[in-house]
């Protein structure tokens, strides 16, 4: 899951040196971290938080193949 999330990020930015994922499980659920360098927040989470979103579903999905629930957040 983190590799995943780890592609796809730094794939959409300019400084994919600066991405990083820190992956949390607790009670069954994953939580997923990612931080990216600021100029890239925009690139990110795009136009009315629509990459954002693809992004959690896109996840969601992987994790639900897995039969595990995770959730992304996006940190500053």
């Amino acid at each position: 899951m983190k590799d995943l999330l780890t592609y796809i990020a730094q794939n959409l930015v300019e400084h994919p040196q600066a991405v990083d994922v820190r992956e949390t499980e607790n009670d069954g659920s994953i939580t997923l971290e990612l931080r990216v360098d600021p100029s890239d927040m925009g690139k990110v989470i795009g136009r009315q938080g629509r990459i954002a979103k693809e992004i959690r579903i896109l996840m969601r999905s992987v994790a639900q193949r897995q039969g595990k629930k995770v959730s992304v957040e996006i940190m500053d």
